[in-house]
């Protein structure tokens, strides 16, 4: 009989095993003691333990068979080892070193009928610029607090082929990400990711998942890319330097907020009328449609008289 014959199967995904092959508190402790890894918050590093919450997460991601997903930081291969069970493929971004050499052989360990499906990049998500085998069609990772929201950014500008995104932050990042305009939490990275996705917020995740503990809550966050983009004549870094300046001095008025984007507090005002805002606004109140609108009003630089 061979290895995928002895491996039990799961019904409801013919082919893929069943979850008995996935890591428990035990085995991630196991693997973290034989492999001298000791998890650091200057890493980022928090593993989860709870086949459960694997689980819910593959879940709530709507993770399809014939879906390539790409997951950044998968450590040492809780959630990888779900993922591995519902999409065809799995691709994992790692950047620490004795994380990235050993999670190939998890998988053959555990997973042995799908390390065909699994590829492994070794590198800092922030500098991937492509991925081996076929476009990824959704993300879901557990993402590093310290840098969740660059990541997502750059992984959503970077792979437009992502049509699903499922990301577990910190609580607070995950209510800024989801926060609708008006909301005081509402900010630069709730307008960034608006402009590639739908957004909203998937649940929540307690500590007790995690090893170790963190100090904050977790959230999960989903974001369906839009099938229409953002409707402007403004690129998207035209529009992300209206953002940035109308959030780097959040409790002013944009006319005054954007004097420095415009050349002068009258230039704000006068772009913001064209655009249809009041100069009376704050950015927090804006969609990412009137960040748009404005970018596409600045005013011409004047190149000075000689």
């Amino acid at each position: 009989m061979s290895t995928a014959e002895q491996q039990p199967q799961n019904p409801e995904n013919p082919g893929h095993p069943v979850s008995d092959s996935l890591l428990g508190p035990a085995d991630i402790r196991e693997l973290a003691a034989a492999l001298g890894v000791r998890p650091t918050k200057q890493k980022g590093q928090n593993f989860v333990i709870d086949a459960n919450t694997v689980r819910r997460i593959v879940r709530t991601a709507g993770v399809r068979p014939d879906d390539v997903v790409v997951e950044v930081g998968p450590g040492l291969g809780s959630l990888t080892l779900a993922l591995l069970e519902a999409a065809d493929r799995v691709v994992a971004v790692e950047i620490d070193d004795i994380l990235a050499a050993a999670l190939p052989a998890t998988i053959e360990a555990r997973m042995p009928a799908r390390t065909d499906r699994f590829a492994l990049v070794h590198s800092d998500a922030m500098l991937v610029t492509e991925l081996p085998g076929p476009a990824p069609t959704a993300l879901v990772a557990n993402l590093p607090y310290n840098v969740a929201v660059p990541v997502l950014l750059t992984m959503l500008d970077r792979f437009p082929s992502i049509e699903r995104t499922l990301v577990m932050v910190q609580a607070e990042v995950a209510d800024r990400l989801a926060a609708e305009p008006g909301n005081k939490v509402y900010g630069v990275p709730s307008v960034k990711a608006n402009w590639y996705a739908h957004v909203k917020r998937a649940g929540s995740i307690g500590r007790k998942v995690f090893w170790p503990a963190p100090n904050v809550d977790s959230g999960l966050v989903s974001l369906v890319r839009r099938t229409e983009p953002v409707k402007t004549t403004a690129t998207k870094a035209e529009v992300f330097a209206v953002v940035d300046a109308a959030f780097a001095q959040r409790r002013k008025t944009l006319r005054a907020a954007l004097a420095g984007w415009a050349g002068s507090a009258a230039g704000a005002e006068a772009a913001l009328v064209a655009a249809g805002v009041s100069p009376q606004a704050r950015g927090e109140s804006l969609t990412v449609e009137e960040f748009a609108a404005i970018a596409e009003h600045k005013p011409a630089v004047r190149e000075p008289v000689l």
